[in-house]
Formats: C-alpha cells, structure tokens, sequence
C-alpha cells in the first residue's frame, strides 16, 4: 500500500495480510510460534518481532503516521522503555518534557540510575526551554504533546530544529493525539511512540505499544527489543489490526464530542478551569491549529473547590470511572489518584494537578447524554 494513500484508506487497507487459501476479506491469524528455517534474514519468531502478523500491523502503523518502519509492542511503557535504552548508555544525557505520563516520570527517575544515564526536566515548553537543558553529553529529547492531562501543546517544528542543530534525536508520545490528528514526523520529530491500548485499539480490550520512526532507528531499537523480550502475542497483533480499521471514525466522533464537552464545561459554575487545545482560550490554541488536525478526544478539566471529586467520579451512571482512556466508551478519573499517583504531590503541583482535577476521555456516545450524566452527577453532590 502506497504511504500516499488516504489515511482512511490505510487503516483499512495498509499492511494487510492475503489469505491465499481461503480469500477471506480479512487478514489471516497466523498464531504459530514455530516457523520453520528459510533464509537467513527473516528466521520468524514472535521475540523477533516478525512474525507475519506483527510485520503486517507495523506497516500499517508506520503508513499512518509516515514513517519508514515500525515495531509492536506488549505495552506503551514497553515501547517507551525500550526505545530510549535503545539510544542511551552510561554517561548520557536526555532532557524530558517535565509534564510526562506519570508512568514514563517514575520510569526514568526509578531505572535510569541503575544505568548511568543522567536526565534533565525542561522547565518549561518552548524549545528555548528544552534548548537550556542541553548539555555536552545530551543525546536526545523526549516529550510528549499534549501533554497528559494538562493538555500543553509543544510546538514540534521549533524543538526539531534545536534538536538538529545540536545532533540530538528526538522522541514523541503520541498516545493523546493519535495518528488522526498528529503526525510528528511531518514536522521533524525522528521516533514516534504509542500507547496502543488507547486510540489504536480504541476498545478497552487490548493493551498493545508500537514505535515508529526510519529503518536505522527501528533497527536499532530491534537490537535491544529482542533482548529485552517485550512482543505482542500474535492474537493481540490481528485484533489491534482489526481496531485500526476503525480509527479514524472513532476518532473523529470522539474529536467533536470533547470539543462540544469542553464548551460546554466552560459554561458551568461548578468548574473552576477546562483544559482543552480546542478552546480559543487554551494557551497553545493557535499551535494546535497549526499542526494537529484535530484537537483529540482528551480533556481535562478542575471542579470548584469545596467538591469532592471522588464523589463526583463515583456518581456518574453513563461516563465510567475508569483507570485507562480512548476507548469508545467515555471514561473519567483523578489524575492525582491514578495516572500520576507514582508522583510527589510537589510534583503534581508543579505540574497543576491538583485534587480537584478530572481527566474526562470523550467517547462515541451521544454528547447530550453524557453532559446529562455530569449534571446529575453534580445535583446529587450539591
């Protein structure tokens, strides 16, 4: 499949696999784990990552966010993991984006010691901040935008161009966007990562990560993957492709349904603040218009102080409270008690999460019956 093609072409199409045999319309699962010696150079084996079904799906990610190739992986912190010890020994240096997953912050803080690498949060999101942070042995960036739940945009040409101009690579999350509304090799980023158990698989049922970049960096991010051992069982590789037939759909329904969520939010005097790129208001409104397609089905947003936010959480009827997001039912959770609960509460002030704080994952439900479900919601509390 041409990389040109229609994005909606390729999540259908890109990548799929023949079934010569029977010509079904899908592509075959391949579950075998024993293949048998042909060539020297595609001796397939599921910790190889090349099995046909984990081939397959990596060319259809990679058509869609432009990339030359790609890997799957068992989790988004094994993509993550896996990708930056590819690119880091003893000595090194990489400055983070300082308002990362919490998942990826207690990452590098807990394991990167271990290792000798030495790390740097920017102190803030402009590529003069990243650029302040370089040092003689810093090897590369990372970040993620938007950011997770502040929603921060990061403007993806200008960190590139830093980037470059110091020999440095460059890393993205782009879990929160998805490859409908971001594509970060566009403007310059060298690895594009996901949580695939978000948007790609898109229906709670699938907890996947795949990373995205050249055919040097992919390779290179091989040599410590098979190692390392983090593949995707084939099983969960046919139906991750199955989901991303859908994605753009999924994904368009869930853009409209936060953008209309977020307006209305701003609207109600029990919410003290709407984080959302789609609002002319968000700081980063112009930014996202320039390089995102779409503003994404995530926002956040902080109720009134006096509310309980878990009482509010644990009475929604329609919008689950529930630990992950981007599937196509809409989910709602504390940040401060789930996703970034691994942080100092020091560090989830500094990022802005605060115990009034909700995360909310815009599903494809209709957008009157879920604001009905934060109104009543709020009526029992008040």
């Amino acid at each position: 499949m041409n990389k040109r093609s229609d994005f909606r072409t390729n999540c259908v199409h890109a990548g799929e696999l023949k079934d010569t045999q029977h010509h079904g319309a899908i592509s075959p699962l391949y579950a075998s784990t024993s293949y048998a010696f042909n060539e020297v150079e595609l001796n397939q084996y599921p910790r190889y990552f090349n099995t046909p079904n984990q081939r397959g799906l990596a060319t259809k990610l990679a058509a869609l966010e432009g990339a030359e190739s790609g890997l799957i992986f068992s989790s988004g912190m094994a993509a993550i993991t896996t990708a930056l010890l590819a690119h880091l020994q003893s000595g090194d240096h990489v400055v983070f984006q300082d308002d990362l997953y919490g998942g990826t912050r207690n990452f590098i803080k807990k394991e990167f010691a271990k290792y000798g690498i030495r790390y740097s949060f920017a102190k803030g999101i402009t590529a003069s901040d990243f650029e302040a942070e370089i040092i003689p042995e810093t090897k590369g960036i990372f970040i993620e935008t938007p950011s997770n739940p502040t929603l921060r945009i990061i403007d993806l040409d200008a960190l590139s161009e830093v980037a470059k101009s110091a020999s440095l690579w460059t890393m993205i999350d782009n879990t929160f966007a998805s490859p409908v509304n971001q594509n970060p090799i566009a403007h310059g980023i060298d690895i594009v990562i996901h949580s695939a158990t978000k948007y790609l698989g898109g229906h709670s049922d699938i907890s996947a990560g795949a990373v995205l970049g050249t055919q040097k960096a992919i390779a290179r991010i091989f040599e410590s993957a098979k190692n390392l051992g983090g593949n995707l069982s084939d099983y969960t590789v046919w139906l991750l492709e199955r989901s991303v037939k859908t994605l753009y759909l999924r994904v368009q329904a869930q853009n409209a349904n936060a953008l209309q969520l977020a307006h209305f939010l701003k609207e109600q005097d029990w919410v003290e603040r709407v984080y959302y790129p789609g609002l002319e208001s968000h700081p980063g409104h112009e930014l996202a218009k320039r390089q995102m397609s779409g503003f994404g089905g995530m926002l956040s947003f902080d109720l009134v102080k006096g509310i309980d936010t878990k009482k509010f959480l644990l009475g929604l009827e329609l919008v689950k409270p529930t630990m992950s997001l981007a599937g196509v039912e809409s989910t709602a959770l504390s940040p401060r008690l789930t996703s970034h609960a691994l942080l100092t509460e020091e560090e989830r002030q500094a990022q802005g999460i605060t115990e009034q704080m909700v995360r909310f994952s815009a599903g494809i439900e209709a957008v009157e019956d879920l604001q009905q479900d934060l109104l009543q919601s709020i009526s029992k509390i008040n």
